[in-house]
């Protein structure tokens, strides 16, 4: 078969980026002997490094929208995701035909000249590693991964409810799911959201596949000490520190992490280095960040705080193995790549007592109320201080990384596709097509 991979190679998007990346890699490693099928690659990020890994003749890369199209959507990325979207919706509105800012869920505004460009193509199905409206717009049988419903589950975060984001949130997964042949959950509770949430609309157990995370398969095998010293040197970095890479929004709990190390500051006068990575732009960013160090400096911490803004893909993983732990407080779910990144390198994790990351992790880190800054000190002060249990969750994290390899998620994606190749050669067309 002909099978599409629709990727997000931006990698401001995060998540999605390096879930994009790594699947492409797993996908490029099955082309040796294991995938006899033709991998057609639609991107507009032609000069992306994971390109020029792709096997040939087993890969071909093309343009999925029209010229036209390509650079409204380039516009989009510029002005980022989020509710501060509305500027974005502002100029689409202009440069594209017409779109409502709060779209009828369940009408599809079908795009005749995607699915032209893929029948054309003679694609079979495509693969979305990212929930993406194309999916079930172009009409084509389709798999797409479902990472979080946080705005069914936490609309009270303006990220994924304010300005309409909540209402094309629902466009999009509604209809991406009714319409899908397979679905990707990261984790059984993921795949337990989507059920609960859209098994109204006809989604079966049998169609959500889980397919859980690995960590960014563009991270090091190993960081050597030179390595290690070249990224100290270039950030330069404090002796010991906590780290964050997490972009600004307000589920990040980046807020309580300040209020956390002032507590210990007051309470131990402990001094703790926090190093936070990743974009602040767009509104609801800009306010966080903003926040952010307004109350580190209320609380006499400025100088603690070592903002790193976007960090280059070569470099995270010395950052990781020089930390003295992963602080990640998040409110959402239902997994976090971060984690397993840092369990890589043997850096010990604190993360948020809830549902998915309570099984995402078991007992391979520290578990807190993401929502006291008390706990959170407490935990912090633990990993700061306590050599043996560092060392024991270093450990465990390992432990808990090893259970499931790249072999292992290469399988899955394996039986994953040839099941998607059987229901499309089988089923009848699931997607409404005008």
């Amino acid at each position: 078969m002909r099978i599409g991979i629709v990727p997000c190679l931006n990698s401001s998007l995060g998540g999605v980026y390096q879930y994009s990346v790594t699947m492409l890699d797993a996908l490029n490693d099955s082309t040796d002997g294991e995938c006899q099928d033709d991998l057609v690659l639609f991107v507009s990020e032609v000069q992306h490094s994971v390109l020029a890994r792709l096997r040939e003749p087993a890969w071909s890369v093309m343009a999925l929208e029209p010229p036209g199209r390509q650079r409204v959507d380039a516009l989009r990325r510029i002005v980022g995701e989020g509710p501060h979207r509305e500027a974005w919706r502002w100029v689409r509105g202009r440069l594209s035909r017409p779109r409502r800012d709060y779209p009828d869920p369940d009408t599809i505004l079908f795009r005749r000249d995607v699915s032209d460009v893929l029948r054309d193509a003679r694609i079979d199905f495509v693969v979305y590693p990212y929930p993406n409206r194309l999916s079930f717009e172009a009409g084509i049988p389709y798999v797409m991964a479902i990472h979080d419903l946080q705005h069914r589950l936490q609309p009270e975060f303006p990220e994924v409810s304010s300005n309409g984001e909540r209402e094309w949130r629902e466009y999009y997964f509604r209809n991406g799911s009714r319409y899908a042949t397979l679905l990707l959950a990261d984790s059984e509770v993921g795949k337990e959201d989507i059920l609960n949430l859209y098994g109204s609309y006809g989604v079966t157990a049998d169609r959500i596949k889980v397919l859980p995370f690995l960590p960014a398969s563009y991270l090091a095998a190993d960081v050597s000490e030179r390595e290690r010293q070249r990224v100290r040197k270039a950030y330069r970095l404090p002796a010991r520190y906590i780290f964050y890479p997490a972009q600004f929004w307000p589920h990040k709990n980046h807020i309580n992490i300040v209020r956390a190390v002032g507590l210990l500051k007051r309470q131990y006068q402990l001094t703790i280095p926090m190093v936070f990575a990743g974009w602040h732009s767009g509104d609801i960013r800009e306010r966080v960040f903003r926040d952010v160090m307004v109350l580190a400096a209320r609380l006499g911490l400025q100088d603690n705080i070592q903002y790193l803004g976007y960090v280059a893909d070569d470099d995270m993983s010395a950052l990781y193995a020089e930390a003295a732990a992963l602080v990640m407080p998040t409110f959402f779910g239902p997994t976090n790549i971060p984690v397993l990144e840092a369990w890589a390198y043997g850096c010990p994790v604190l993360t948020s007592a809830i549902r998915g990351i309570r099984e995402q992790v078991q007992d391979a880190a520290m578990l807190v109320d993401p929502r006291s800054c008390e706990a959170i000190a407490d935990g912090i002060y633990q990993l700061w201080t306590d050599e043996r249990l560092r060392a024991d969750l270093s450990e465990r994290g390992r432990r808990r990384l090893a259970a499931y390899t790249p072999e292992d998620y290469r399988r899955t994606l394996r039986q994953i596709l040839a099941e998607a190749k059987a229901r499309v050669s089988s089923e009848p067309r699931r997607i409404p097509v005008r």
